[in-house]
This record gives structure tokens, C-alpha cells and sequence, in this order.
């Protein structure tokens, strides 16, 4: 069997489905992150949350820049404090090939459990704060197509219905759960 991580694709319920936060961090979180960054990595993801591999924890790798040494390991992460907006084009692993304009917060302040234990808060901007706002997103069952605009959506319809056909020729139900 191998140990390499599938991803989660859309329409999968699992992406729609809240993780279960973390209570403390044990053995199977520290075996499950180099997998987690072995697969953001095959993957060239900026970020990576837990439930986007199968597992329902609470859990998410980020990175502004891709590189191994800027991943952050946030648990339990939560949005403490937001402003600004900006509209970017926006992408998402589990919806390979897809992008849409997304306004989401300029900055963010941020707090979350490392892999240490500690609770950390972090004032972020930029690239690093939608990273954060994405992947939050994702561990709270918020997938980013419902934060396109409407004309995206629209744009979108034909190409979100193939993917829901691959995952039905696939064997799988959109309304079957893992």
C-alpha cells in the first residue's frame, strides 16, 4: 500500500463537511505531515488543508511562496481580526484547473496551534492572508467557489459539471460520504 495522499476533488462531500478541531497534537498529525507536504508539493499548492486529503482534522499547511521552508503547520487556525478587500484570481487544488475572481481581506490576524502546542497569533497581509482565509475556508466546510462572483460562476457552470460527471464515472456519489 502506499503512502503517498489522494486529493480530495470537488464535488466531493467531504470539502463540504466542517473538520473536527484538534485537541492535542499526537503522532498520527506529525506521521501525516511530510505526506501532506510531499502531496502540496506534487501538487505545486500553496496551501493544503487536511480534509483536501481525507482526513477531517482541523489542520493545514500554508506557504506564501511554495517553498519547503516557508510552510507553516496551523491548527485550529482562526481569523481574529480582518480588513480590507482585494479582488485576485484565485485557485484551488481540488479544482484543478479552475480559477475565479475572489475578494477576500487585505490583512488578517490570525491564531492557531503549532505542531509545538503553542498557540500563536499572526498578523498577516497579502498573499499570506488569503492563503490563511483559503485554507480556513476549507477546514470550515466553505469551498472557494462559493466566494466567486457570480459571473464567474456562471463561466464556471460547464466545466463544474465535468468534474461532477468524472466523480460520478468515478463510482462516487456527491451525496455519498466517505
Amino acid at each position: 500500500m502506499s503512502d503517498k495522499l489522494e486529493l480530495v476533488l470537488y464535488p466531493d462531500p467531504l470539502l463540504r463537511k466542517p473538520t473536527a478541531k484538534v485537541d492535542e497534537v499526537t503522532e498520527e498529525i506529525r506521521a501525516l505531515i511530510p505526506r501532506m507536504i510531499e502531496a502540496m508539493n506534487e501538487f505545486r499548492g500553496l496551501g493544503l488543508a487536511a480534509n483536501q486529503v481525507g482526513e477531517g482534522i482541523h489542520l493545514a499547511l500554508i506557504s506564501d511562496t511554495g517553498e519547503e521552508d516557508d510552510i507553516r503547520v496551523v491548527i485550529n487556525a482562526e481569523i481574529i481580526d480582518e480588513d480590507g478587500a482585494l479582488a485576485v484570481e484565485e485557485g484551488c487544488l481540488s479544482f484543478p484547473g479552475l480559477t475565479g475572481l475572489i475578494t477576500r481581506a487585505e490583512r488578517v490576524r490570525v491564531r492557531y496551534m503549532n505542531l509545538e502546542g503553542e498557540i500563536v497569533e499572526e498578523d498577516t497581509e497579502g498573499l499570506l492572508a488569503r492563503c490563511f482565509l483559503h485554507e480556513i475556508d476549507h477546514l470550515n466546510g466553505i469551498m472557494f467557489i462559493s466566494r466567486m462572483t457570480p459571473a464567474d460562476r456562471m463561466r464556471l457552470k460547464r466545466p463544474l459539471r465535468e468534474l461532477e460527471e468524472d466523480y460520478e464515472a468515478a463510482g462516487k456519489s456527491p451525496s455519498s460520504s466517505r
